[in-house]
C-alpha cells in the first residue's frame, strides 16, 4: 500500500509540562539511561543549572553538560556524536531553545541512543517533533532531518517560561499560529505531513484546539510573563505552543507559511529575527495565497498586532519594491519538495510572489482601519 494512502500518527513518549516540572527532571531521565549528555549553552545553563544539577544528584545520575552554539549546524551534530560516542552516553538532552534541542535529536539518532526534550521557553514547537530543523553557519535553512521516533521525553518547567523573556513566547505564538492554517490546507489538499502519510483526524483537531487556546489565551499569557507567574492563560498557552502545535504540525501538516519561513532564512535582512516571527509572515502571506475571508485575514493583522508579530514585509526588513530579494524568496519557497506544495492548488513562484507583494498593503490598510499602529521598517543587527 502506498504510504499517501495511509494516516499517521506521531508524537513523543511522554509529556510533562507545569511549575516546578524541571524539578523532576532527574527522577524522568534515570527511566531512559544511566549517563546522560545534556546540551545547553552558556546563558540556559546560568538559568537552570541549580535545579537540574539538583534533581540528577538526587536521581544518582552525573551532571555532564557541554555548551551549544546558535544553530543546529551538520558540524555541531557531527560533534556531539563523537563526544556521545567517547563518552558512553546513552541518552542525550536538549535543553534551552530549538537548535540545541534539534541538535540534540540529530546526535541522539546518530549516536543510537534516546533523547529529551527540556526547553527552558515556548519559543517553538520543535521539542516535540521527530525531525530537526538544520542550518548554515550563518542562519540559512539547509535540510530537514527525519528520525524513526520522536523524542522520549518532552518536560517543560512554566514557572522557567515565566522567567523567560517575552518575546520568546511571543515567537512561540507566531509559530504555533501557522499550525491550524497549515494543516486545514493540508487536509484539503492530497499532500503528506512530516509524520510520513496523510493527516489524521487527531492531528487535524489538534492543530485546531492550539488555534482556539491562542485566540482566547495569548493576551493574558503575556501578560503573566511580564510580571513572571504562572496563571491558567500561561499553562493553557504553553500547552497549545509546545505539545499541541507539535503534534498538529507534524501530523496534520506544513504547507505554505513554514516553506515561506525557509525560503526567508536566506534574506539577510531577516537575520536576527526569530523563527515564529518569520513564520508568522509566511502564515499572513499564506492566507492571502489562498484567498482567505476578508475577515479572517483581518482578524489576523489585528491579533498578531496586539501580540507584537510582525504581518507585512516592512516588520521583517524587506519591501515590495525589494524584486531581487522576493523572486529569491518566492523560489526558494516553491522547489520540488517544500511543504508548500500541500497547499490545495498547485502554487508557483509568480503566483507566491504575486501575495508576498500584497501584504505590505493589505497589511498597512488594516491597521489603518482598525487605528493600529503602522509597519516599521526592520533593519537587521
Amino acid at each position: 500500500m502506498n504510504s499517501e494512502t495511509l494516516q499517521v500518527l506521531s508524537s513523543p513518549g511522554t509529556y510533562v509540562q507545569g511549575k516546578g516540572a524541571i524539578e523532576q527532571l532527574g527522577t524522568h531521565l534515570a527511566q531512559l539511561g544511566s549517563s546522560p549528555l545534556l546540551i545547553a549553552d552558556d546563558l540556559v545553563w546560568g538559568i537552570v543549572s541549580e535545579p537540574v544539577g539538583d534533581s540528577l544528584t538526587a536521581a544518582d545520575l552525573t551532571v555532564t553538560r557541554v555548551g551549544f552554539g546558535t544553530y543546529a549546524t551538520p558540524g555541531s551534530v557531527d560533534e556531539l556524536v563523537a563526544t556521545i560516542s567517547e563518552s558512553g552516553h546513552d541518552v542525550v538532552v536538549g535543553l534551552g531553545g530549538g537548535s540545541a534541542i534539534d541538535a540534540a535529536k540529530a546526535a541522539g539518532h546518530l549516536a543510537g541512543i534516546r533523547w529529551a526534550s527540556v526547553p527552558t521557553a515556548a519559543s517553538s514547537d520543535a521539542p516535540t517533533s521527530s525531525l530537526s530543523v538544520i542550518y548554515s553557519e550563518e542562519g540559512e535553512f539547509l535540510e530537514y532531518r527525519f528520525f524513526p521516533r520522536n523524542p522520549d521525553l518532552v518536560l517543560i518547567d512554566t514557572q522557567v517560561v515565566a522567567n523567560a523573556p517575552e518575546a520568546l513566547l511571543v515567537a512561540g505564538i507566531g509559530d504555533a499560529l501557522a499550525t491550524w492554517v497549515e494543516a486545514r490546507a493540508t487536509s484539503r489538499g492530497t499532500g503528506t505531513t512530516m509524520a510520513g502519510g496523510r493527516p489524521t483526524q487527531a492531528g487535524t483537531a489538534l492543530a485546531r484546539l492550539s488555534w482556539d487556546l491562542l485566540l482566547d489565551n495569548s493576551l493574558m499569557a503575556l501578560e503573566a510573563v511580564r510580571a513572571h507567574v504562572v496563571t491558567p492563560a500561561l499553562e493553557k498557552v504553553v500547552e497549545a505552543a509546545t505539545l499541541l502545535s507539535g503534534l498538529g504540525f507534524e501530523s496534520g501538516g506544513l504547507a505554505a507559511a513554514h516553506a515561506i519561513h525557509n525560503a526567508l532564512t536566506a534574506a539577510p535582512q531577516t537575520h536576527g529575527l526569530s523563527h515564529g516571527q518569520k513564520v508568522n509572515l509566511g502564515t499572513m502571506t499564506q492566507l492571502v495565497l489562498e484567498g482567505a475571508p476578508t475577515e479572517e485575514i483581518e482578524a489576523f493583522v489585528e491579533f498578531t498586532t496586539t501580540v507584537g508579530l510582525p504581518n507585512s514585509l516592512s516588520e521583517i526588513g524587506l519591501t515590495p519594491q525589494d524584486e531581487t530579494e522576493l523572486r529569491a524568496v518566492a523560489e526558494g519557497a516553491t522547489v520540488a519538495d517544500e511543504t508548500i506544495h500541500n497547499m490545495p492548488f498547485p502554487v508557483t513562484a509568480d503566483r507566491l510572489l504575486d501575495a508576498l507583494k500584497a501584504v505590505e498593503g493589505i497589511s498597512r490598510a488594516v491597521r489603518a482601519a482598525k487605528g493600529l499602529p503602522a509597519p516599521v521598517l526592520y533593519v537587521a543587527p
